[in-house]
């Protein structure tokens, strides 16, 4: 994570980033899933990075040291009713709710050369007391911390054939979300000429199964281009 605690040392790029989502629609709340109105609940921690509004705060695009900031603008995505995560008639496990999972993320171990955070592992548990489903590859959006519903959507690539997988009460299932990498010391670059982003946070959102707002345990999602490949969900931890 060089590029992230060399990101820290340049201000002007996490507030702007935090300032032009959080202004913009900031709620109570961090982390978080969606609920049946759309709302978003506790599903697991959420970086501490402050959102104050600094004068002068670098206009989403770029800043004066070269780092982009995430822009506001986009609506974030229509949220879905969830499905009850009670067994459906005939013994079959229904599709796992919202409410019934905790939502975590940490950096990957394999993920592709480079300074920024490059891919990220996000792992979901079922804390309800019934066996539920989760299938199909994920949605991803850039957020500040506290502010889910005004989200940036990332263009998302799907990998890999997507199946169901049975989560058992504790039960855990995965996805994996990489990132184009950010290169180069300090602030970084981009291989395409785009400035790098720093988002606080990461709105997952699965089929069916609600959206469901994660931070990194060790600093902020580093990207580039607001593009990221994700794997379909998987009973298997990935690397």
């Amino acid at each position: 994570m060089r590029y992230v605690k060399a990101m820290r040392g340049s201000a002007m790029a996490v507030v702007a980033a935090s300032a032009a989502l959080a202004v913009a629609g900031c709620q109570p709340g961090g982390a978080g899933a969606d609920t049946a109105d759309g709302a978003v609940t506790p599903s697991g921690a959420v970086s501490s990075a402050a959102s104050p509004s600094t004068p002068g705060a670098p206009k989403p695009g770029g800043s004066a040291s070269g780092t982009s900031t995430p822009s506001a603008s986009r609506p974030a995505p229509a949220a879905s009713a969830p499905s009850s995560s009670a067994p459906a008639p005939g013994g079959t496990a229904a599709t796992c709710s919202a409410g019934s999972l905790k939502a975590t993320a940490r950096q990957a171990a394999v993920r592709p050369t480079g300074t920024g955070t490059g891919a990220a592992v996000v792992e979901f548990t079922n804390v309800s007391g019934q066996t539920c489903v989760l299938s199909g590859h994920p949605t991803v959006a850039g957020a500040a911390n506290g502010s889910p519903e005004m989200n940036v959507p990332l263009t998302v690539k799907p990998t890999g054939a997507a199946a169901s997988v049975k989560v058992a009460p504790g039960g855990k299932a995965w996805v994996k979300l990489t990132f184009v990498q950010v290169q180069g010391e300090g602030d970084g670059y981009c291989v395409s000429g785009s400035a790098p982003v720093l988002y606080p946070t990461m709105v997952v959102r699965l089929p069916g199964s609600g959206a469901h707002q994660v931070a990194l345990d060790d600093g902020q999602f580093a990207e580039c281009d607001d593009t990221v490949t994700v794997s379909a969900v998987s009973a298997v931890r990935p690397s």
